[in-house]
Formats: structure tokens, sequence, C-alpha cells
């Protein structure tokens, strides 16, 4: 069977996008999304993404890591699906699709495109280090030096700890200057990526309860580019959180499985 996929990416978070209406992708096969995902040997891409049918919303997002096994929230992936389901003629400017982690709203707009997050009310202080879920499970850790730092050594490391290990954690190292500059290992990919939209929004909210900045409109800086965290504050309880930049696509192909 010959399926059509297209690769986008957000701020060089890649996926393969697969316009899943008619139910035709064999989610089991685990073997096969890592292939594909593969870089070399196959498309390449951080994760693969597929766009369903709702009942009742525009869509549903569902979303494999590398390692191919289906995953928590991503936020640059739902960035982009919101962009593919642009694309496919299925939205306009704003919708409403359903993920792993409950329902999103996204706003296309001229600057960007712009994914609205769940709730965060519990972060809690871990090591060296704050964990907050936004989605996917994080760790933020403050480091003075990023550009020297192994990331995928370090970030392995803490991924793999004690309270960690079972489930995994994404891990994120935060330089705090005019603005934050940071850099993620992720798990499920087991290796740096450009950017993490669900680490940027972490990060974000870390820094402001951390009391390291005080605004509640943040530009964070990853390997891959510029995203812009909005959010409102209440005894420690985070919401209205937005995770703003481009997503694009990059090409249009076909693979047999």
């Amino acid at each position: 069977m010959i399926i059509e996929f297209y690769k986008y990416q957000g701020t060089g978070n890649d996926f393969i996008m697969i316009d899943d209406r008619e139910n035709k992708f064999d989610i089991v096969d685990d073997v096969l999304i890592t292939a594909l995902c593969e870089r070399r040997m196959g498309i390449g891409a951080d994760g693969l993404i597929l766009l369903r049918e709702h009942d009742t919303l525009d869509f549903e997002m569902t979303y494999f890591n590398s390692d191919g096994n289906q995953s928590s929230m991503c936020g640059n992936g739902g960035r982009c699906i919101i962009a593919f389901a642009n694309m496919l003629e299925m939205i306009d400017t704003e919708t409403t699709f359903m993920a792993i982690d409950g329902e999103h709203k996204g706003e296309i707009m001229e600057d960007g495109i712009s994914l609205k997050m769940q709730d965060v009310a519990k972060i809690e202080g871990v090591n060296d280090g704050l964990v907050i879920d936004t989605g996917s499970p994080h760790f933020i850790e403050m480091v003075d030096d990023l550009d020297d730092l192994d990331v995928n050594k370090e970030g392995r490391r803490i991924r793999n700890l004690a309270p960690f290990k079972k489930d995994g954690i994404n891990v994120n190292f935060v330089q705090v200057s005019a603005d934050l500059h940071v850099r993620t290992y992720e798990r499920g990919v087991e290796a740096e990526t450009l950017s993490c939209g669900t680490g940027v929004v972490a990060t974000a909210l870390a820094m402001h309860y951390a009391n390291c900045i005080e605004e509640n409109l943040i530009s964070v800086n990853t390997k891959g580019g510029e995203l812009m965290v909005s959010f409102e504050e209440f005894n420690n309880t985070y919401r209205n959180i937005w995770l703003i930049g481009e997503a694009s696509m990059v090409y249009v192909g076909e693979f047999e499985c």
C-alpha cells in the first residue's frame, strides 16, 4: 500500500505527518515508524503524527516518538498539525482538536502558529531542578554555559536517574540572560533535538516560578529558532498558556508499507 506523507517542522523539530482520516495506517507497527523516522535509511524525523477524524472536534492528533512508541503531548507537533489541517482545508484560522492530554485550541496568525496548552498547577523541586508536566514531563535545570554543555551526556544521565528511569523524562538546560536560551534532551528520541515545544513552555514557567523572570510573555531561544510563551499566573497556578512560533511544510512524498 502506498501512503502519502508530508514533512513538517517547527523551529527545527521535524515530523512525518499523515492524513489518516480513513484509518489506513497501522499504528501497531512500531518497527515501521522507527524505520520511517531514521535519518540515514528512512525519511528522517523526530516523530510521526497521524491526523484522524474526531466525532465532535475538528480532528484528532496521535503522536509517536522516533522510537515507534506512542507518546505524550508534543507542542511543536501540535503547532505543525494545525498548519497541516489548514493546508488540507479542514480548518480556517482557528481550531479545536483532541490530543492525548485533552482538547487544544489553535490559531493561525500572520507571524506564526499559536497552540493553547493545558493548565499547570504543580511544580516541584527534584534534585537540582524543577519538574513540570506541560502535557509531557520535563526536568528543568539552570546552567551557566549552555554552549559548552554536553546535552546528550548530561540529559541521558538525568533521564535515567532513579526518580525518572521507569517512565523517562525530557531534560531541559536553561541559561538566563536578556532572553531564555534552552537546549532539550527528549525521551523517545533519546537525543537532543533542535527544539521542544512542551519543553519551552516548561522552561518559561519554571523560570517565572523561580522568580528568574517577571514577564508573562517570554521569548525562548532554541537551537532551531525562537518561540514565545504567554500565560496567566495566580497562586502558582498557570493558565491560558500559549506556545507561539513558526511552523512550515518541508516537502511531500510517498512510501510503501
